[in-house]
């Protein structure tokens, strides 16, 4: 599994890959984790605003931090 954080390395965004990273962790998931910080990354997706989650290059959600629970929820879907 690919786990995308996009964003420009702000407060929200390293928030939201140490939840994803916890969350895989705790369901021992096998992800990589990539980071976009580049603008023409991050704009190659369908997002309002950062931060973005984004797995197996499907959006998850942009512009707030979801919950872990829904965290838990898309990665536990895209298992399969």
């Amino acid at each position: 599994m690919e786990i995308k954080i996009l964003g420009g390395g702000c407060a929200k965004c390293d928030r939201l890959e140490r939840l994803a990273r916890e969350v895989a962790n705790e369901l021992g998931v096998a992800a990589t984790f990539t980071k976009a910080k580049d603008l023409d990354a991050i704009m190659a997706y369908d997002i309002v605003s950062t931060p973005a989650l984004v797995i197996d290059e499907e959006v998850k959600s942009s512009a707030h931090l979801p919950r872990r629970e829904e965290i838990a929820e898309w990665v536990t879907g895209a298992q399969g």
